[in-house]
């Protein structure tokens, strides 16, 4: 089955008990049991639930892993991966990663005993001289969040399987429409359900994808565990949206493509961060592992001009945290979605105070374009 007919028809697409087409919400928080030692497929929906049970067999047939598993956000879901580790486990992370990820490991799973080496998950050397006989995972993004940095996920498959280390892939940038981390050797894939899965900026999810079967009954143990499933109703929602995917990324795509265009054009831009530019260091990395590209955009003022000013002078553009949705989001990541990483490391990240990154959405690309462009001329 093609990619976009398994985004409608994959998984559990329809009820068993009544054959409708679109999975119904199953509110129940228990299960009656006929008899007390009855065994039923459903008993109390921490631990399962038939409408978030649909959605995660789901995303499971779109990742191509054993099983998938939906969490109350993509920080809970990371969280339920960190957790299949132990104190005294170390884990390599990528130097560029979400600020809530950098919050999480630094500020939470540090007090837990995990410890975590920082390097750039582009460089294979440099991974490679991290590992030690501690070293349990390698936990990277790719594209980055928020420099949209390309890493060759095979080559740090082949290091981790080499040192018997977990690799995890934080998926959500380029979503399974454009990237297939569980194909090119990683052990689980984790995303934030609430960007393009979801695509309409109505829902907050996560969700966790295993590799192996050894590898989903630990999550399933720790999911039920932890507890920080997915309501039933934002499972649905989140079914509903996927159903779309392929659809609006086609459209996310085209819209940044003329959008990258007009920034490199635009005197009043410095620079421009897009993982298919020719110019892209990694870009024969991102051409083979990817579909396609994607709608993310980083980028950085001409010297003069303040990022400030420029965002706060958009109209129809919002200026919101998030992405993936189906309008056009900004943002600034000094301030806002990296704010909780110190500033002296975002900025030998590459994090500058005036980066500002932009999910182009699925509105007609003239406006796009319009509006990025009144703004920037009112800087004069």
């Amino acid at each position: 089955m093609k990619f976009d007919s398994k985004l409608i028809h994959g998984g559990i697409n329809e009820d068993e008990e009544t054959g409708a087409v679109s999975m119904p919400i199953y509110r129940a928080s228990t299960y009656h049991k006929p008899f007390l030692n009855s065994k039923l497929k459903w008993e109390y929906s921490r631990s399962g639930n038939p409408t978030r049970a649909a959605l995660e067999s789901l995303m499971a047939d779109l990742e191509n892993g054993n099983a998938a598993f939906a969490f109350s956000s993509g920080s809970a879901a990371i969280h339920a991966v960190f957790s299949l580790l132990s104190a005294g486990d170390e884990v390599i992370i990528g130097k560029d990663v979400y600020g809530g990820t950098f919050r999480l490991a630094n500020q939470v799973m540090k007090r837990f005993g995990l410890n975590f080496t920082v390097v750039d998950t582009r460089n294979l050397d440099e991974v490679s001289a991290a590992i030690n006989s501690n070293v349990k995972a390698i936990y990277l993004e790719t594209p980055t969040n928020p420099l949209l940095e390309i890493s060759d996920l095979a080559a740090i498959a082949e290091i981790a399987q080499k040192h018997d280390a977990l690799m995890i892939v934080d998926n959500t940038f380029a979503s399974p429409y454009n990237q297939k981390p569980l194909d090119l050797g990683a052990d689980i894939v984790v995303h934030s359900g609430t960007k393009y899965l979801g695509g309409h900026s109505d829902l907050v999810a996560g969700i966790a994808v295993a590799k192996s079967e050894k590898i989903a009954e630990q999550l399933a143990f720790l999911q039920n565990s932890i507890g920080a499933v997915l309501s039933p109703d934002d499972s649905w929602l989140l079914m509903r949206g996927i159903k779309t995917l392929g659809a609006r990324m086609r459209v996310h795509e085209d819209n940044a493509q003329a959008v990258v265009k007009y920034l490199l054009d635009s005197k009043y831009v410095k620079k421009v961060m897009y993982p298919g530019l020719e110019t892209n260091p990694s870009f024969s990395i991102a051409k083979r592992q990817m579909k396609g590209f994607g709608a993310m955009i980083s980028f950085e003022l001409a010297g003069q001009y303040r990022a400030e000013e420029f965002v706060n002078r958009l109209h129809m553009i919002s200026l919101a945290e998030s992405l993936g949705g189906i309008e056009s989001l900004i943002e600034v990541p000094a301030v806002m979605t990296h704010g909780s990483i110190p500033r002296e490391i975002r900025l030998k990240n590459g994090i500058s105070d005036g980066l500002i990154r932009l999910s182009v959405g699925i509105e007609d690309k003239e406006d796009i374009l319009a509006d990025l462009d009144q703004a920037f001329k009112t800087l004069d």
